[in-house]
């Protein structure tokens, strides 16, 4: 039997691209044959992209996709950062992104719509069959207004329209659309880096709001300020609160001297007319996701039947 050398797993994994334990097992199946582990890897594709569903996928890329008054963000995750730079992996994230611009942000209707002859769940099975990595769409949202435009910005792009995070930022104006597209890319660089909670206080989650009540009360409690005056205390904490938790209430990064909402106030001159910020979504690449650490030099080792 041939002996599977760490060089022969790291020519067939540049070929193939995929996985480097089904390399591996590929050319331990074939003798050592080069081109019949590329075959054998071609024909068990698919079953093996089902094998890898159990792996945690918390790296990939945000997608961000705008048509004038409607925009899109997806999450498309992948095991490890490198796919990230992979051009198919890449692809895939622009066009589902774009299946997404058409069809809602709804993930099941995402998957199941049409792609050529397939679908966009085949796409993802064969990416995974094809890169050697977990993938799942994790997540979608969309908006849109009936008058004015969809911004978007995306930073730590690693392509145009994707990278680590991104925003989506929703004004409505029967203004010119130019200006609107303008301070529509300011206010989502703005939340990029501000990350608002809501977009005001009335939108607020009314638990985090009572939760900050009660730390500030207990705060000034503890300070020994009388029960009388500690709820005008609370109030005038909760305001401070808001400019640090609200988007229109935040100090615009582009113009710290003044608040987000009242820059737009400033820009209708410019649009020429009204304008409303009507809403904001910002996805961050694997918020939430608990990530599994791993020993990539372990994992070579192993892939090369050393220890």
């Amino acid at each position: 039997m041939a002996t599977i050398t760490a060089a022969m797993v790291k020519e067939l994994r540049e070929t193939t691209g995929a996985g480097m334990m089904d390399c591996k097992q590929a050319l331990s199946e074939n003798d050592g044959d080069m081109q019949a582990a590329i075959d054998w890897l071609r024909k068990k594709g698919l079953s093996k992209a089902a094998k890898k569903a159990g792996r945690v996928a918390a790296e990939g890329l945000i997608g961000a996709l705008t048509d004038g008054n409607k925009g899109v963000l997806v999450e498309v995750n992948s095991e490890t950062d490198f796919v990230a730079r992979n051009d198919q992996f890449q692809g895939l994230v622009k066009m589902i992104a774009q299946v997404a611009l058409k069809v809602g942000a709804d993930v099941d209707a995402i998957s199941a719509a049409p792609v050529g002859s397939a679908t966009v769940a085949n796409a993802v099975a064969d990416a995974i069959a094809t890169i050697g990595e977990n993938m799942t769409l994790r997540r979608a949202a969309s908006l849109e207004v009936a008058n004015g435009v969809v911004g978007s910005y995306v930073h730590g792009a690693v392509v145009d329209g994707a990278g680590k995070l991104g925003v989506l930022v929703a004004l409505e104006s029967t203004g010119k659309t130019d200006e609107l597209a303008v301070l529509a890319r300011q206010i989502a660089m703005h939340v990029a880096a501000a990350n608002p909670q809501s977009l005001d206080a009335a939108t607020l989650d009314p638990e985090v709001v009572r939760r900050e009540k009660d730390v500030l009360a207990d705060k000034y409690r503890q300070q020994g300020k009388p029960e009388a005056m500690i709820e005008k205390i609370v109030e005038s904490g909760l305001k401070t609160y808001y400019k640090e938790a609200c988007l229109l209430d935040q100090a615009f990064i582009h113009d710290t001297g003044k608040s987000v909402a009242q820059a737009v106030k400033e820009a209708e001159g410019k649009v020429g007319a009204p304008i409303k910020l009507a809403a904001f979504v910002r996805y961050a690449l694997g918020e939430g996701i608990e990530k599994q650490t791993t020993d990539f030099a372990a994992e070579v080792a192993a892939a090369s039947g050393q220890k």
